[in-house]
């Protein structure tokens, strides 16, 4: 039994290969020889030599249930054979024409059937070079300089996308508020400063740890078309994984720009912008040049990329991969709840396919396991529960569980139900030693 005595001597001691790794890559890299801030742990995590499904394995052979899923961009699970196969073949013909090429308008036109909002496609590296890009083209097609955007929704690292109060961030023309509060909207857009809207889909931080108002996010086009703004709704994180068409299919949503990644690209680097075509007519070279976008990008449409992204777009469009993953999310919500309300701990597993665990005071007992239990943002958000949830990320690592940071598990359609399963029972036996060290109490 690890117990927290011994739990990071016994990790080290199965880890060996990871230690060797991380003792040469915090010499290279500045973040605690990581290169993600979500890989930072103390004291490293895992380095990884292959993935398959479900699964992935280190480089001291240790297996692992995988809820990282690529930061949340493969539903399919890792090395589906289709997209496999499809990077495999364009390889051979070439990594990049530097010209254009029919995988870009076959990828293009995939999106464009399952997103009726997509009127017109553009391809970028990443969902931030999009949003980025969203904030341009709301600029250009209203005259406007102010953004208007909510607390806890993340849209990137950008100056202009970043955390309030993030260290080095210049963004003056920039208003954050709160979430969920129409009136506090209205205020804002009715001065008629605003180009642009930004709304992310699914909820604030990983498509949904702070749930957002379903009557909010319907109120949103209407109000900002009263005041002339352009609302962006960034589906960086959730589209095609919550429906084919997007979580705006979900509940029902026209944006006027939508921003996607991760899942579009099947798991390589990638990111879109559709919406619009009047908006976007910013890129047609015959528009003005007061108004004209130059849109350059090395990797934009790179055909490795448009072909991962096809062979992927191709199957989700019957949305059976997203109906496998909604099924075992709702599996693992409902044993790890139980699990935490046996052992009389204040938390909850809830949301969607990416599940986020709150560990912290219960206000209520939701009747729908997607809403977290509490509606004060301040629980959810808090910075005081970080080290609990590390530890907890330790503890599921030992037990071969790999999670982002302990608090959030990404499912795909290639979890099985035996998955779930061992998770479950990793995280009860995860519990009981947190319970046993003292890191995490019981009322």
């Amino acid at each position: 039994m690890v117990t927290g005595d011994n739990l990071v001597a016994e990790y080290k001691g199965t880890h060996p290969g990871s230690q060797r790794l991380h003792e040469r890559a915090v010499k290279v890299f500045a973040a605690h020889g990581a290169t993600h801030t979500v890989r930072v742990l103390d004291p490293f995590r895992p380095y990884f030599t292959h993935a398959q499904g479900s699964r992935k394995w280190d480089v001291d052979g240790n297996e692992y249930i995988d809820y990282v899923m690529g930061h949340g961009g493969l539903i399919l699970g890792h090395s589906h054979p289709a997209v496999v196969q499809a990077v495999q073949e364009q390889m051979a013909k070439g990594a990049h024409y530097g010209e254009s090429h029919e995988l870009e308008l076959r990828w293009a036109e995939l999106i464009k059937s399952m997103m009726p909002t997509a009127e017109r496609v553009e391809f970028f590296s990443c969902g931030q070079e999009a949003n980025m890009m969203a904030i341009r083209l709301s600029r250009v097609f209203t005259g406007r300089k102010k953004i208007l955007r909510f607390k806890e929704n993340f849209h990137g690292w950008g100056d202009e996308l970043a955390h309030e109060g993030s260290a080095g961030i210049v963004a003056d023309e920039v208003n954050i508020i709160p979430f969920n509060d129409l009136v506090k909207v209205e205020r804002e857009l009715a001065t008629e400063e605003y180009a642009a809207l930004l709304t992310e889909g699914g909820g604030a931080f990983a498509g949904g740890r702070v749930h957002i108002d379903t009557d909010f996010v319907r109120a949103m086009p209407g109000l900002a078309h009263k005041y002339g703004t352009v609302w962006v709704l960034d589906e960086v994180v959730t589209g095609f994984r919550d429906a084919p068409g997007g979580w705006q299919s979900v509940v029902g949503v026209r944006p006027d720009l939508t921003t996607l990644g991760k899942c579009v690209s099947g798991g390589l680097p990638g990111g879109a912008i559709v919406g619009r075509a009047d908006i976007m007519d910013a890129f047609d070279p015959k528009t003005p040049p007061e108004r004209l976008i130059v849109h350059s990008g090395t990797w934009n449409a790179n055909p490795l990329v448009c072909s991962a992204g096809i062979a992927a777009c191709e199957l989700y469009q019957d949305g059976e991969p997203q109906r496998k993953a909604g099924d075992f999310a709702d599996y693992l919500r409902e044993r790890g709840n139980k699990v935490l309300k046996e052992k009389a701990i204040n938390g909850r597993l809830y949301s969607r396919t990416i599940v986020h665990l709150y560990l912290g005071p219960i206000d209520y007992e939701p009747s729908d396991d997607t809403m977290p239990p509490t509606k004060d943002i301040g629980k959810i958000m808090d910075p005081a529960r970080l080290p609990v949830r590390a530890r907890l990320c330790l503890h599921l690592l030992q037990r071969g569980i790999a999670t982002m940071n302990g608090e959030i598990f990404i499912l795909s359609a290639a979890h099985r139900k035996e998955d779930i399963d061992q998770t479950v029972q990793a995280l009860s036996d995860s519990l009981d030693a947190m319970i046993a060290e003292g890191t995490i109490a019981r009322p």
